[in-house]
């Protein structure tokens, strides 16, 4: 019998097997230069004494290979600081070579869309010449940054869809936090005469996690050319011998070699400025791969900003604006479909269709919103072969939508939607913009917010995960309003008014009952009737779907458009009712009314049943033009993916 060796007892991960539909995509990219020259190898015989981590931190940094990844190497840095982060995405305790129990897989979690993924792989590395041709830590003998490479491109399906990305968005799959992306270019980010970092106090540059990416070749250092991402590792204040202050940073480079070659570089210029200890001190602490530069030299020379909030052990995160934990969380999920909820922006009739969102907020503070678009998950190449500016066609991203989040503070009982959509937000993103995610962050008060997240065009699809972290206690909920497709895009008005049946109060029941009357009334005036169906009312109850009550309501005529002063008793017939009650989340009705003052009882069908609710009415209108002209943001930047890096 022949009997079964160690090595034929490995895992093989038949999900991700060893073979070029693993390496390969779409073979676009210079990746595709590598058919018939990889193989697989274990890291056993890669080197005779593999280790997940090195005894030395340094040793453990990325180094980046022949993959245009350095969009995820530089947020791997990231896990190097939180030692808690590592723990998340790499779960400690797992058997390495060596070890009794090594069976040769290995186990990861990436956050995707809202919650946590799993993802298993084994330890067969692609390799050129018995050598990792992808991405490895400075020590040849760890294996962390590869495994988890590996286990990153099987999430998104191959190798080559990890070839360009950004970094923000590797940044939130490794820690399920936010990053924000500030260009050094325009002067809204950077005013002139102020700060570098002016969002961020002294205490969060060291906090918090920062990346700089060139979107074209910078005049000191050709050879770096376009597309690529590096780490901010550390930034200082020093002076000179003179006295001035100079503020210097120290810039990692995934691909493992300095390539800079600025004033701040070794026996230059710069360092005759200060005083030779500082100077022989700030040296020291450079590894292999870093340089300095200058404050004004970095802001000439890099594009672009990336700033991740750090999370704290418990996963509350930090704000970089403050300092202070973000310690309650929201979320909730939503979608854009055509013909129903995908109004487009504010430049439209048909925004106010636009998926709808209640924020309470129990009491002042600060506020940090984002609008996660659920997309494809993979990296977006295909972006970055689009020049920027040019026509419109030119501006449209492959897989995402250009996407945007406003939000307006409201009374709590009642709101005039269209006229709270035409005013002024209280907040919002500046522009639509083409990517994964958008984020606000703000400071406010007591009360509660209309939050709409919205897509630039009109009918463009999708899904989308909601946030809010906050200082204070909030609650975030969905306004839900019946709306059948008639109306969207159409002359349309809504208003949503929150409102309770309370035992022995306002609990009347149906109108079997003689305490009918004591319900709480919904007035609304009807002042168009162009023909067919003008007038839409839903009623919401918001019980849990194992206790629901049976709901409905009647609408009244107002004779003489008093509507406190109008009794309503068993002789008075309503004019329309969506009865019998029924035991749904939501019951709804559509009519046409001839223009009057008009009052709707909304109820339970037994008396004295307490519960919270929503009463949505939407009436047909003259055509309103929304008095707002949206921008379309830029097309987002991709980054390393002009040249295959590291060669």
């Amino acid at each position: 019998m022949e009997m079964e060796t160690e090595e034929d007892a490995l895992f093989e991960d038949a999900d991700f097997a060893a073979v070029d539909s693993a390496l390969f995509a779409d073979y676009t990219t210079p990746l595709s230069r590598l058919v018939g020259q990889v193989t697989w190898l274990r890291p056993q015989h890669i080197c005779k004494h593999p280790q997940l981590f090195p005894d030395n931190l340094t040793d453990a940094y990325p180094k980046q290979g022949i993959l245009g990844d350095c969009w995820l190497l530089c947020a791997c840095t990231m896990l190097l600081k939180s030692h808690h982060l590592l723990a998340k995405v790499m779960p400690p305790g797992q058997s390495v070579w060596g070890e009794s129990g090594y069976r040769g897989e290995f186990q990861f979690r990436f956050w995707r869309n809202g919650h946590w993924v799993e993802v298993q792989v084994d330890d067969r590395l692609p390799c050129i010449n018995n050598t990792p041709c992808f991405s490895r830590c400075h020590s040849p003998t760890a294996f962390w940054v590869a495994l988890l490479e590996k286990a990153y491109a099987k999430l998104h399906g191959s190798y080559e869809n990890l070839w360009a990305g950004q970094v923000c968005e590797a940044m939130v799959d490794l820690s399920g936090a936010m990053a924000e992306r500030w260009s050094l270019k325009r002067a809204t980010d950077t005013p002139a005469g102020k700060s570098l970092f002016p969002k961020l106090s002294g205490a969060m540059r060291k906090r918090s996690y920062i990346s700089c990416c060139v979107h074209s070749t910078p005049a000191v250092t050709p050879e770096l050319g376009q597309f690529h991402a590096l780490s901010v590792m550390e930034w200082t204040d020093v002076k000179t011998s003179d006295g001035q202050e100079v503020q210097l940073l120290r810039i990692w480079n995934p691909w493992g070699r300095m390539c800079w070659g600025g004033a701040w570089t070794k026996s230059r210029a710069g360092w005759s400025s200060l005083d030779p200890s500082c100077s022989m001190e700030l040296l020291g602490r450079t590894q292999e791969g870093e340089f300095w530069v200058d404050e004004k030299e970095f802001q000439l020379e890099f594009d672009e900003l990336t700033v991740g909030y750090p999370v704290s052990d418990v996963g509350h995160l930090q704000s970089i604006y403050t300092g202070s934990f973000l310690t309650h969380t929201q979320q909730i999920r939503g979608r854009w479909v055509k013909g129903h909820s995908a109004g487009g922006c504010r430049n439209n009739s048909s925004y106010s269709s636009n998926p709808k969102f209640w924020l309470r907020v129990e009491e002042g503070g600060e506020v940090l919103l984002s609008v996660l678009q659920c997309g494809p998950w993979r990296a977006q190449r295909s972006c970055s072969q689009q020049p920027l500016g040019g026509s419109s066609s030119s501006q449209q991203h492959p897989h995402y939508q250009a996407i945007a989040l406003h939000l307006w503070k409201v009374e709590k009982k009642r709101f005039n939607l269209m006229r709270t959509l035409n005013s002024t937000p209280c907040a919002s993103s500046r522009t639509h913009a083409y990517e994964r995610e958008i984020v606000v962050h703000t400071h406010l008060t007591a009360g509660f917010y209309l939050l709409v997240p919205s897509t630039f065009l009109q009918g463009a699809e999708g899904k989308f995960l909601l946030r809010v972290h906050s200082t204070c206690p909030t609650r975030l909920s969905e306004v839900k309003v019946s709306v059948q497709q008639e109306c969207v895009g159409g002359e349309w008005e809504t208003v949503s008014l929150c409102g309770s049946w309370i035992a022995g109060s306002t609990a009347g029941g149906g109108r079997n009952f003689s305490s009918h009357k004591q319900n709480p009334r919904v007035p609304f005036t009807v002042t168009y009737d162009p023909g067919g169906t003008n007038t839409i009312v839903t009623l919401r109850q918001h019980s849990p779907e194992n206790s629901l009550h049976a709901i409905g309501f009647h609408i009244y005529k107002v004779p003489d458009g008093k509507v406190d002063s109008m009794v309503i008793s068993s002789a008075v017939c309503p004019v329309v009712s969506c009865v019998p009650h029924s035991h749904s989340q939501e019951v709804s009705v559509q009519c046409r009314l001839p223009p009057a003052v008009y009052t709707i009882l909304p109820s339970t069908y037994e008396p004295d049943h307490s519960a919270e609710y929503t009463v949505t009415v939407a009436r047909r209108i003259h055509r309103r033009v929304m008095s707002s002209q949206e921008r379309l943001g830029q097309v987002v930047q991709e980054i390393s993916h002009v040249s295959v890096m590291g060669l």
